[in-house]
């Protein structure tokens, strides 16, 4: 038999197009609840809001839509004059600023004491440094109001037992944003230390057990080989925590409502007021996709300096 007959006899008969497609058909079928909740409740939104940055839509328009007046860039003009809204950024960049390092800093402190042999005690921790992430951030905040009350809380009465006098942190300038990047470092820092501790555990014994026989210290060993190996835990926590941080409202819209003075205002906040309370679509729309703009500058910003060379 002859190379072209055995060749055409085991040819492989050609798919039709209903066989190809339906693979792919079932596929989208199984996908199409999700799709059609995302267009619906997520892109949707998105884009309309996005459109409402670019027009004067207040309470006037609620009845007819397309009456909004086209206004461009207005909106985000406007935004960078008001002097509210550069409080607000100013008060959501100390938040950041201070609560990001610091977040991470004891989520990286926490992960390396119990990457230690802690046996059966190391749940325990794990748990109890885990359990504030996971519960309501509005109860933690009611119960941390009460904690810093000037006349009862547990704050000042412990500081009476020293002989120190505390403040009214909440009621104070100087004190409420501190008080709330307090809260907000001790109910994030949980989740940095279950990632720290993920990737702790997942470095190679060998590498201490090398350098100690190379006379290398526990800093040293920390600096030179920890660290560099947590370099994509760090960016990976480094953008989701500055994220979340960045979009700060549940702490001082419980606590304090922006106050005293607008010094806990956040950016978040200003938007609900805008957007909630004043009926003010269009600005509040301007002012959310600056927030946006930031958080994704930042995290290019992140991802350039702290990505791991390796592969």
């Amino acid at each position: 038999m002859s190379e072209a007959a055995l060749g055409s006899d085991q040819a492989v008969p050609q798919r039709s197009a209903w066989s190809r497609l339906r693979p792919h058909l079932t596929g989208w079928a199984f996908a199409a609840p999700f799709v059609a909740i995302f267009a619906i409740f997520l892109a949707g939104p998105i884009l309309a809001s996005l459109v409402l940055s670019f027009t004067g839509f207040n309470i006037g328009n609620l009845q007819d839509w397309f009456s909004a007046e086209w206004v461009g860039l207005e909106n985000y003009s406007d935004a960078f004059g008001d002097e509210k809204f550069r409080r607000a950024a100013q008060n959501t960049a100390v938040f950041v600023l201070f609560g990001v390092p610091l977040t991470l800093a004891l989520g990286l402190a926490a992960a390396v004491g119990l990457n230690q042999a802690l046996g059966r005690a190391q749940g325990f921790f794990r748990v109890g440094y885990y359990l504030p992430v996971v519960t309501s951030i509005v109860a933690i905040a009611v119960i941390w109001r009460y904690l810093l009350h000037p006349e009862w809380g547990l704050v000042n009465a412990g500081l009476a037992q020293v002989g120190l006098d505390g403040p009214n942190w909440l009621a104070r300038t100087d004190t409420a944003l501190g008080s709330i990047i307090a809260l907000g470092v001790w109910r994030n820092f949980g989740f940095d230390m279950v990632i720290f501790l993920a990737a702790l555990q997942g470095i190679d014994r060998t590498l201490y057990e090398a350098a100690r026989v190379d006379g290398a210290g526990p800093w040293t060993i920390f600096r030179r080989i920890t660290l560099p190996l947590l370099k994509p835990a760090v960016l990976f926590l480094a953008v989701i925590t500055s994220s979340g941080y960045l979009q700060l409202f549940e702490e001082p819209f419980v606590m304090t409502g922006g106050g005293p003075l607008n010094s806990t205002l956040s950016v978040s906040m200003l938007v609900y007021e805008e957007g909630f309370r004043f009926v003010n679509f269009g600005y509040a729309s301007a002012i959310a996709y600056i927030l946006f703009v930031v958080i994704a500058a930042l995290a290019f910003l992140q991802f350039r300096l702290l990505r791991s060379d390796q592969p």
